[in-house]
């Protein structure tokens, strides 16, 4: 993947640590890491989020989703330390078996269990659209799961932007007053990644469906705007396309530079 980031211009990447839709994970050879550590050096890679599987689900009540996220979150927190200091994406996941403050203390109970004093790498919890009984669409979840994590160095928040704008959050016409809202409420130093996607859904839907980069709801100028926002250009952006296809990614990249470049470019 390092190599097909670079092919297209980009300096970081996302992946699925294992099987998104499941379990099941290949063995590691030390041999690619070490080819993969001198290419990212070559080539400028400094951080890659490594992305936990759909089916990891921290919020979940149920005792087997709660044995296997834990399961996952260690045994991929262990292997991320063969390349020290990277991300890893967690979903908080639905409470279908309780309800959204069961959820919530579930989350946490899972970090807790689960960061360890000696991890480089750094967990982010995924914010949420707010479906049914999922966790983690509102800043005041997000901060309360984060205030009472016992290693608060470990963790930081990923904002989704379709999810955001599913959820109610403004960022097309209201950036800046969303941005404000989760300064007070979580800190913007929490803020660690964003992903870069479009909504085919309205405001508020609590759909959290892609649309191609600027033919969705949102809009290219919205997210153009994220990139562009003085309090959120240290931050790290994933791309999230609806085609997910390498060649739509290298024009996205270019488009989002030029445009934070202030060039015009067209769609």
């Amino acid at each position: 993947m390092a190599q097909e980031a670079v092919s297209i211009h980009a300096n970081t990447f996302q992946y699925f640590t294992r099987n998104p839709r499941g379990g099941a994970v290949r063995a590691i050879d030390k041999k690619d890491v070490d080819a993969y550590l001198s290419f990212a050096k070559e080539h400028g890679i400094e951080r890659i989020m490594g992305y936990a599987p759909y089916t990891v689900e921290p919020a979940s009540s149920r005792q087997a989703t709660q044995d296997f996220t834990l399961m996952v979150m260690s045994e991929d927190l262990e292997r991320l330390e063969m390349i020290p200091g990277q991300y890893y994406l967690v979903r908080p996941g639905s409470n279908t078996a309780g309800t959204v403050q069961e959820g919530i203390e579930n989350v946490i109970s899972a970090l807790n269990k689960t960061l360890t004093p000696s991890m480089s790498t750094r967990v982010l919890i995924d914010t949420m659209s707010g479906e049914g009984h999922e966790v983690g669409s509102t800043f005041d979840q997000l901060a309360e799961i984060l205030s009472r994590i016992d290693r608060k160095d470990k963790v930081g928040v990923c904002v989704d932007a379709s999810a955001l704008w599913a959820a109610g959050y403004n960022i097309k016409d209201d950036l800046s007053g969303v941005l404000d809202d989760f300064d007070e409420k979580i800190g913007l130093d929490h803020l660690i990644a964003i992903h870069l996607n479009d909504s085919a859904e309205p405001l508020g839907s609590k759909v959290n469906r892609h649309a191609r980069i600027g033919e969705g709801k949102i809009g290219f100028k919205a997210l153009s705007n994220m990139t562009r926002d003085p309090r959120l250009v240290d931050k790290a952006f994933y791309l999230e396309e609806y085609d997910s296809t390498l060649v739509v990614y290298e024009h996205d990249i270019a488009h989002f530079r030029d445009a934070y470049a202030g060039v015009t470019a067209s769609v």
